[in-house]
């Protein structure tokens, strides 16, 4: 089969397509025909070696590529029951130092890891959900929030800020304050989002303030503000960030949490029936791979560019 590995760190051109083995699920996992792998920043910064710099991930002499991934069941292991051969799903792959990622014909995967596909929605579509979807969800449970509590969603025109925003408003009841750029105001509105705080303040905590009187029960921080956006937050709330390094100093007793992901079939196949807003930048053939990772270093994206397969997964 064929997978993107990087053998050695560096630049977009680091990708290279390889043919390999076709993996064999064991116990407790399963073999899924990907039809659709999206790309995300962390696939950018793993393939240029910042995660092993970081200590994120041991060095290894070949590094699969690729988080998110949808397709087709294509054979089940031993003691694993509630897939079937030919069923649609999703999955995400969290396990860094691995020679295989979902930039591949096939991928093998815990269970747990894994759940049906959303329906109606295209494998491209579906390949945007788990990373992203997965984020916000369990930085939204560290929360800890109440139906009717305030959380104010920093970089709310991403992909974990958008998904951040629609699980916050139509499924947990909050009341979201979102920071976007003007452009964005009417997109995050449409999520469900009470009120919009434009990315251009140059001082948020007064904005918000202004909005919600003491201050916002609680922060999701998507886009690094840290201590800009800590000031939002009222006495003993909450704060939780999903940037690396981004961790403020927890002041005024609020509770300060960083969100790790971490794989969950069971908090996927919920989010697969949100039917949230799945948004696809572009799709592109497994084979340009380092393409993809070109135009993701460009910038403006709204959505995700989602890698292809010849098993499908187009839109």
């Amino acid at each position: 089969m064929r997978a993107v590995v990087v053998h050695t760190f560096g630049g977009p051109e680091a990708l290279e397509l390889v043919e390999v083995p076709v993996p064999a699920p064991g116990p407790g996992q399963v073999r899924i025909r990907v039809s659709a792998a999206a790309v995300n920043p962390v696939d950018a910064v793993t393939r240029a070696g910042a995660l092993v710099d970081a200590g994120l991930m041991a060095p290894r002499p070949v590094t699969g590529i690729g988080w998110d991934v949808a397709g087709e069941i294509d054979e089940v292991g031993a003691g694993v029951p509630g897939f079937a051969v030919g069923q649609p799903v999703i999955g995400l792959r969290d396990l860094l130092d691995r020679s295989l990622g979902s930039y591949a014909d096939y991928l093998v995967l815990d269970a747990s890891a894994v759940a049906a596909a959303p329906v109606g929605r295209s494998a491209a579509e579906a390949a945007t959900l788990p990373l992203n979807g997965l984020t916000a969800f369990q930085a939204l449970d560290l929360l800890d929030l109440d139906e009717g509590d305030s959380v104010l969603v920093t970089g709310a025109a991403g992909a974990v800020g958008g998904f951040a925003v629609e699980i916050a408003a139509r499924w947990r009841g909050l009341r979201v304050i979102a920071q976007v750029g003007p452009e964005d105001a009417g997109f995050v509105h449409g999520l469900g989002a009470e009120w919009v705080v434009p990315r251009e303040k140059p001082d948020l905590a007064e904005a918000v303030r202004a909005l919600v009187p003491g201050g916002v029960d609680a922060v999701l921080d998507t886009a690094g503000l840290s201590a800009r956006a800590l000031a939002a937050v009222r006495n003993r709330g909450s704060f939780v960030t999903v940037v690396g390094g981004a961790d403020p100093t927890p002041l005024r007793g609020i509770r300060v949490h960083h969100a790790w992901i971490s794989a969950d079939g069971a908090a996927l196949a919920t989010l697969a029936g949100y039917d949230l807003a799945l948004r696809v930048a572009a799709t592109l053939p497994l084979e340009q791979a380092a393409d993809a990772h070109t135009r993701l270093a460009r910038g403006g994206l709204r959505g995700r560019i989602v890698l292809t397969t010849e098993h499908g997964g187009g839109s």
